[in-house]
């Protein structure tokens, strides 16, 4: 399972493009995964032939874990030395035909090798505490959490590869248990009639802990029962994963949010005067988003304590300045693309850029490396009509900012001769930031130089 990003951990198997007994080129497409922001597809990092698939689809697999075991190399007419009689056969093992025999190539594979055995420990880990069944780590997490012992999990009736059980499978186990729709329980009919020991009849700990940190199983007992007026709506698979990374947010960092209203008549007046001429320059629209990341980027090079992550009780200050634009997907989710090293782009590029992902997010075209790497992140809620908001942090930054909608207000205008009323073009910046590492003082002075950038906006300024 390849790293996808900074902060994910593990991603879900969507579909096997590929099946046992097919032969693979180099950098095939082998399976399509699914992460909290994209799906993608996996290629294959060697050619040969798919020999077995570790994981069904729908199961939840860490990074780094294998996912299924390909057959390379050509056989030899040497000998292949036959394990002990008295040793169980190690199907993990590799063919003796398929080792590197360069330092190079040896070198590339240790990384592959070791995800291999730390793997089929869990597997064999798994596997242990039933008959030999295989269980993905997700399907035991959920046995854990819902108290389901293995005497029960071995009954249920898997709809994956082989046999397997798979999410769905379990859950539909759970929601029928709690229903009462089972007959007399797997341990009722599988427990001997001996009177129980004390030992016995302590309840047991959980049964595994989980591989990895997944998002709890919905309890049985809230799942909904829809009345004639009411319609029960699954959460898409995004919108899921979403749900978990802004609750671990929320728990994570210490949100904290400042606002500050700026006056942007300048840079409004400075765009209708010139949109025209950049779009037939350049061949691009000019929104305000390119305007705004220059300004963000300019007031995080004066405050570059705003552009770090925070790890246990150490902070790690990015050199880089990749700048994150929360962009609305039409099915109502939320995609983050990525402009690597904003600052070093000028506003035509910026404008290409943010038109470019923008379009691509839309389509759902985008590619795994442009949603990973932000060190900072902008949300435009004014696209909404909203005048504020007070985002969430995207782990693992420490500040995020909400760009109001610009409305037309009536405000003080301070000039030489006195003070006036005028019609000016407002809107609210919202920086939420964690207060564990940014004070209040840092965090209100990045939005008010944001502020003051937007404000004093060049009016003659070309591109």
């Amino acid at each position: 399972m390849p790293k996808m990003g900074e902060s994910i951990m593990e991603a879900t198997i969507l579909k096997w493009l590929k099946k046992p007994g097919d032969t693979i080129n180099l950098d095939e497409a082998v399976l399509e995964i699914a992460t909290d922001k994209v799906d993608s597809e996996v290629p294959s990092p060697a050619a040969g032939i798919l020999k077995e698939i570790l994981f069904a689809e729908g199961d939840v697999v860490p990074v780094g874990g294998v996912l299924a075991r390909i057959e390379t190399g050509i056989a030899t007419d040497e000998p292949v030395a036959s394990p002990p009689s008295n040793s169980a056969p190690n199907n993990d093992r590799a063919p003796a035909n398929t080792m590197e025999s360069t330092p190079a190539k040896l070198t590339e594979s240790l990384p592959r090798e070791v995800a291999r055995l730390t793997n089929t420990l869990q597997s064999a880990g798994s596997q242990l505490k039933g008959s030999g069944r295989f269980y993905s780590p997700l399907v035991l997490s959920i046995a854990s959490s819902e108290g389901i012992s293995m005497l029960e999990l071995e009954q249920i009736q898997g709809s994956g590869a082989e046999g397997r059980v798979t999410k769905k499978d379990i859950l539909a186990f759970v929601g029928q248990k709690a229903a009462g729709k089972l007959g007399a329980k797997a341990s009722d009919q599988t427990v001997p009639q001996e009177k129980p020991s004390a030992a016995q009849a302590t309840p047991s700990a959980p049964m595994v802990q989980p591989v990895t940190a997944t998002a709890a199983p919905r309890d049985a007992s809230s799942i909904p029962s829809g009345g004639a007026d009411t319609e029960i709506i699954e959460m898409d698979r995004m919108r899921r994963m979403i749900a978990d990374n802004m609750v671990a947010s929320k728990r994570i960092s210490a949100h904290v949010t400042s606002f500050v209203e700026a006056d942007v008549t300048r840079i409004v007046q400075w765009r209708d005067r010139i949109k025209k001429s950049f779009e037939a320059r350049f061949g691009e629209k000019l929104t305000f988003t390119p305007l705004f990341i220059e300004a963000a980027v300019k007031a995080i090079q004066d405050f570059p304590m705003i552009n770090v992550s925070v790890d246990g009780h150490h902070l790690i200050r990015k050199k880089h300045i990749h700048i994150g634009m929360a962009a609305a997907l039409p099915n109502g989710n939320l995609i983050v693309p990525v402009i690597h090293h904003a600052d070093q782009y000028n506003l035509s590029g910026l404008a290409k850029k943010v038109n470019d992902l923008a379009n691509r997010a839309r389509l759902g075209k985008l590619k795994p490396e442009e949603i990973q790497g932000a060190t900072y992140t902008l949300s435009n809620v004014g696209t909404f009509g909203n005048v504020m908001g007070t985002p969430i942090i995207p782990q693992p930054q420490v500040a995020i900012m909400a760009l109001g909608a610009i409305r037309k207000k009536p405000a003080v205008i301070e000039t030489e001769s006195g003070d006036l009323i005028g019609i000016r073009q407002m809107m609210f910046l919202s920086h939420s930031y964690d207060h564990r590492v940014v004070d209040g003082a840092l965090g209100g002075m990045f939005v008010r130089r944001m502020a003051d950038y937007l404000e004093n906006w060049d009016t003659d300024r070309e591109v």
